[in-house]
């Protein structure tokens, strides 16, 4: 055997014990997973390998040099409670260097605020583009990592501003300064800090970005369709990357166990320590419990709420359902948003399947009250009412609302959310006389532009 088969070989052998200590987070109680009933265990198996099929792409195939956009989350990579109203999507960069990203879309006026198109196909209802210095949230697998300071933003653009030509075509240049003779789109790859590093004193003040990531955000899943864009390193055109060597894929192998081990831990420890979701137990601290059938204070993305699109405000709680139980969730707008989404997700923090059942509702899948509060109810079971969010059995689900905002408004004109439980069977007493109704056969038909909708946006070929 040779000197390289060997170290080979010793890398993998290593990177398979890392994983298996990846796999520890589903049932080891000092790694703090979700509750061990067989539901939440067998998810946790699938949970994991969304965290491996990530972690092969980023491992074995990005190059900042040569980049190019990857699902972040997907379908089949689910977790941190993802949106199923967004394409997750993410590319790695030297911030040092330029980057072209070209794209073109369906009709985009409602992106001005003018009445979307009445036919044809449409730009998805909101984007955003951020750039970023630090860790992807989670592969430290530390929670250190959500000190202020240890991550930073150069910049970010979405769609109220990002100017489009009349074909559909755009284009956004990231570099560390905008160039005198550029007049069109234009992100920042750079920032100077003013206070230091939190844990890190050789770090200096400049931070320049790592990665681009963002979000395209659906309303209407019948006729918006995802934008194709590409990126490309200014000056790297036509270059290739260096041939694999032994010492790179050594590297690999051992970054792709890390990213599994890491965010494995990361999400399960965020889950116990700072949210307290599965109440008082190992690790978590005394007196800090995430909410039973009821929500947490409104709070814009941060750190503190484990990053999340830099736009949006976030509420959560669990909901906690007997069989013969449902939740009825009211939320009322002061200001309307560019989006407004309610999610449902199992303890992982996966989002309900949302190709085949009714796992979330955005603003458009909503049905409205004449009294302006959109009201949902959460129950294993459909009711009949238009506004059903399935658990798909599950007796606790994350609830996790959203409502996105090009410029934070002021939080006395932030949305309000509310909720009870109530019996099943005594559901329409706790709702308005004219309540929208859903048959069987309409529920099917809601599913099955769900259905396309999600092959579309995920399709290959």
């Amino acid at each position: 055997m040779s000197e390289a088969q060997k170290k080979l070989k010793a890398a993998w052998d290593e990177m398979i014990i890392t994983l298996g200590e990846a796999r520890d987070g589903i049932d080891q109680p000092s790694l703090m997973p979700a509750p061990g009933n067989d539901r939440n265990l067998a998810e946790g198996y699938r949970y994991l390998m969304g965290f491996v099929h990530s972690a092969v792409e980023r491992a074995f195939h990005e190059d900042p040099v040569r980049p190019h956009f990857r699902n972040a989350l997907s379908i089949i990579t689910r977790s941190t409670i993802d949106n199923p109203d967004a394409v997750y999507f993410y590319a790695p960069i030297e911030g040092r260097k330029s980057y072209l990203l070209r794209g073109e879309m369906g009709n985009a006026r409602h992106w001005k605020g003018e009445a979307p198109a009445p036919t044809g196909r449409k730009a998805p209802h909101y984007m955003i583009f951020e750039v970023s210095w630090g860790c992807l949230a989670g592969d430290s697998g530390d929670l250190q990592e959500l000190r202020p300071g240890m991550k930073t933003q150069t910049g970010k653009i979405d769609s109220t501003t990002i100017e489009v030509g009349d074909d559909g075509a755009f284009e956004i240049l990231f570099a560390p300064e905008r160039p005198s003779d550029w007049t069109g789109n234009f992100v920042p790859t750079l920032k100077i800090v003013e206070r230091p590093h939190p844990t890190d004193p050789s770090v200096g003040p400049e931070r320049y970005a790592q990665y681009i990531s963002g979000r395209q955000i659906f309303n209407d899943w019948n006729r918006e369709d995802a934008v194709h864009f590409d990126i490309h390193q200014l000056g790297a055109e036509g270059t290739a990357p260096p041939v694999p060597s032994p010492e790179r894929t050594i590297q690999q192998l051992k970054e792709f166990g890390e990213i599994c081990k890491n965010q494995m831990h990361f999400w399960n420890a965020f889950w116990t320590i700072p949210m307290g979701t599965y109440g008082e137990r190992e690790g978590s601290i005394p007196g800090v419990a995430f909410t039973r059938n009821a929500f947490n204070t409104i709070n814009a993305a941060s750190a503190a709420t484990g990053g999340g699109m830099a736009s949006n405000l976030y509420a959560g709680g669990v909901a906690e359902l007997a069989p013969d139980e449902a939740l009825i969730v009211e939320n009322r707008i002061k200001r309307q948003p560019n989006y407004i989404g309610f999610q449902l997700g199992n303890l992982w923090g996966e989002s309900i399947e949302y190709a085949n059942s009714v796992g979330s509702r955005n603003g458009h899948q909503s049905h409205v009250d004449d009294d302006g509060v959109i009201r949902l109810v959460i129950a294993h079971e459909d009711p009949g009412v238009h506004n059903w969010l399935d658990t798909t059995g599950h007796p606790e689900v994350f609830m996790s609302p959203r409502w996105a905002y090009s410029i934070t408004p002021d939080p006395d004109d932030w949305p309000e959310i509310s909720c009870k439980k109530v019996k099943f069977s005594e559901i329409m007493n706790h709702l308005p006389a004219g309540t929208e109704r859903m048959t069987p056969a309409e529920r099917r038909q809601e599913i099955a532009v769900r259905q396309r909708h999600v092959l579309k946006r995920y399709r290959v070929f």
